[in-house]
């Protein structure tokens, strides 16, 4: 029976990357979105990979979730923390419910969804954590203080984490993107994209989702269990830490 892999903001994007290259490599897969019924019917429709709606951001609707998932597929035994959002402004201008949005889902959305999982995965001896960070997380960005804060803050999470989980055979790491062509990078005007962006790319192009989804199939594969509480820093050279 193949393990089952979870992927939050599993249904577009680099999620959907991550999704899709998970059942390619013989997992089953659920995915989590919060909100875009059409794309995630789409979604399923077009890769059979079965998808679940709730907010990462409210933990009783999580532990639901997560239920149901295991109810129709089996314990889970990989988590992918994907689901991520933004609401940019330079700080002098930000709301305290711009900063309480994103942190509501970027950082403690990993708490929200891991923690329902994680004593299942002691009693088992097995799991896999993998949490999508980003650059602005190691770096800072400028529009950014909450977005960079809590995506740093997934970093120091998954450090803490990793000591606990180690003994039980839970592994749990994080990858920094850089500027991956999705949708949502792609839609920036085009001059701002090569005249600004992507000249500070050593390599010279966008990354794709599926090069930060091989990362993931990687850290979810048992032939990775030595490597925990590691950052992989996929950002085209941009930024090394």
């Amino acid at each position: 029976m193949s393990k089952v892999a979870l992927v939050t903001g599993g249904s577009r994007g680099i999620g959907a990357a991550i999704s899709i290259a998970l059942k390619n490599a013989g997992y089953t897969v659920a995915a989590n979105y919060a909100g875009n019924d059409e794309a995630a019917a789409k979604f399923t429709a077009e890769t059979g990979i079965k998808t679940y709606k709730w907010s990462v951001a409210d933990y009783d609707a999580c532990a639901e979730g997560i239920a149901k998932v295991e109810a129709d597929l089996g314990p889970v035994a990989v988590l992918v923390n994907n689901a991520g959002i933004t609401r940019d402004a330079m700080f002098h201008k930000m709301t305290r419910d711009q900063w309480k949005e994103v942190m509501d889902t970027n950082l403690s959305g990993l708490f929200n969804m891991t923690h329902p999982l994680w004593n299942g995965m002691r009693d088992r001896k097995f799991g896999r954590i993998i949490n999508i960070s980003s650059i602005n997380g190691q770096k800072g960005q400028a529009g950014q203080a909450n977005y960079s804060a809590a995506k740093a803050g997934d970093l120091g999470f998954t450090k803490a984490l990793a000591q606990e989980g180690a003994r039980a055979g839970i592994t749990v790491n994080a990858i920094c993107p850089g500027y991956i062509g999705t949708e949502m990078v792609r839609a920036i005007d085009e001059k701002v994209l090569n005249e600004r962006i992507i000249p500070q790319i050593p390599v010279g192009r966008l990354g794709e989702p599926e090069e930060i989804a091989r990362c993931v199939v990687f850290l979810a594969a048992d032939d990775a269990g030595f490597i925990t509480g590691a950052t992989i820093t996929a950002n085209g050279g941009q930024y090394f830490a």
